[in-house]
């Protein structure tokens, strides 16, 4: 990899596409100059819209693709609709090709995992490929997987991404022995599904391969911040990302609501702005967007498909670190410590992608 990080983007998936999308690229050039962007979409929509942040025009090239996959596709479908044609796929496509270091879309999570999949394949020794968020907790930021790929993931899918998660942790913390928990019912050995269970012995005798493994976590430990890497499958992981999204927004409207209740209520909140600021900017998913699809031959990151052009920006400096840390790499140096071989003997999992 060049010292220049190449960034291949769907430049129609979103909610807000495409100028969403290249207003966050202009946001994310200012930081970062030696970044380079690809366009993949309907260039009569995007070329305009690079005359309006001229700053960014010399650094982006505009690959023309008519076909675009809606939000409402299903992963099938999308497939059989998009492959070789749709800006999403040609995004990937830019990755597996050598072209670009790295690809986003925030479009249909469903269609963009199974093109990714079908596009650059699961990595040598991972059965199933997940996706990872970053989290913020009350210690520092931590990495949650995985969020919805895999449903009813058996103790090697678990295993598998106790290791992607834990190469992704050094990657971003800069800790060459991340802290791996098991989300579970309790923390004592006995709790919990068979799986989970079988995924802990295996983790415990496995611990220092490249992470420290901490044992069982309960869902309270996510927000505290107990470990660096909170491993899970998609089901439990999904609702536990939608379930602290809605109470951030709630807890914000209770705040927002007793701050404006009375005359004196609201001249505590003007004397405590500056605080409520920083708790504002803390509180605002669009600094933390962008989901990274993990054990892949190549890197994609998902963003969120309704942010602005800020969430936009923040998953595209995602996207430039994980290229810059050269994740995939990390990844591979993971799995070659790490000693234990899993043989799944339960059912397989289902995918979102491959459930539709």
């Amino acid at each position: 990899m060049t010292d220049t990080i190449t960034i291949s983007v769907d430049a129609m998936g979103g909610d807000n596409a495409p100028r969403a999308v290249i207003h966050g690229a202009y946001l994310a050039l200012r930081e970062r100059k030696n970044t380079r962007f690809i366009f993949h979409g309907r260039q009569e929509q995007i070329a305009p819209l690079l005359e309006e942040f001229p700053a960014l025009k010399p650094a982006s090239t505009i690959r023309h693709c008519d076909i675009v996959i809606a939000m409402d596709e299903k992963p099938s479908q999308a497939l059989r609709k998009g492959k070789g044609v749709s800006s999403m796929w040609m995004a990937i496509q830019a990755v597996k090709d050598g072209e670009a270091d790295v690809a986003i879309s925030g479009g249909n999570t469903g269609a963009l995992m199974a093109m990714a999949t079908f596009c650059l394949r699961p990595m040598k020794g991972i059965s199933r490929p997940g996706i990872a968020a970053i989290w913020p907790t009350l210690r520092s930021d931590i990495i949650v997987l995985d969020m919805g790929a895999t449903i009813g993931a058996d103790a090697r899918q678990l295993v598998d991404y106790a290791i992607l998660g834990s190469a992704l942790a050094r990657c971003l913390f800069d800790d060459e022995s991340p802290s791996v928990g098991l989300l579970n019912v309790g923390t004592e050995e006995v709790k919990g599904l068979e799986s989970i269970k079988e995924a802990g012995r295996i983790l415990t005798e496995a611990s220092g391969s490249g992470f420290t493994y901490h044992g069982f976590v309960e869902g309270d430990d996510i927000g505290k911040g107990t470990v660096d890497v909170v491993v899970t499958e998609g089901f439990v992981g999904n609702i536990a990302l939608k379930t602290a999204e809605g109470t951030a927004r709630q807890v914000a409207a209770y705040l927002r609501n007793a701050l404006t209740a009375t005359w004196l209520s609201k001249l505590g909140a003007l004397l405590a702005s500056s605080a409520l600021n920083a708790l504002r900017r803390k509180m605002d998913p669009r600094t933390v967007n962008g989901g990274v699809f993990m054990g892949l031959n190549g890197i994609v990151i998902k963003s969120h498909g309704g942010t602005d052009e800020v969430g936009y920006k923040s998953a595209l400096s995602l996207a430039y670190e994980m290229a810059r840390s050269k994740l995939i790499d990390k990844i591979g140096d993971t799995m070659q410590r790490f000693p234990v071989k899993v043989d799944s003997t339960q059912p397989e999992a289902e995918t979102e992608a491959g459930s539709a």
